[in-house]
């Protein structure tokens, strides 16, 4: 697996969810809503929470 966006690339696009959503964005909605964003962010962090904890923490 390859990543094609960097690391801020996935942090930025994670806090505008949370921010747009108003909540933690939900593993399953993401990977379905995008995909691309889901496989980015597992390629960088051990899993999907870790990901949205370092975004929001950013």
């Amino acid at each position: 697996m390859e990543a094609n966006m960097s690391v801020e690339e996935v942090v930025n696009q994670i806090s505008k969810l949370v921010e747009k959503e108003g909540k933690t964005p939900r593993k399953k909605e993401v990977k379905k809503s995008d995909p691309e964003l889901m496989k980015n962010a597992l390629y960088y962090f051990p899993n999907w929470d870790n990901a949205v904890e370092h975004s929001i923490g950013s």
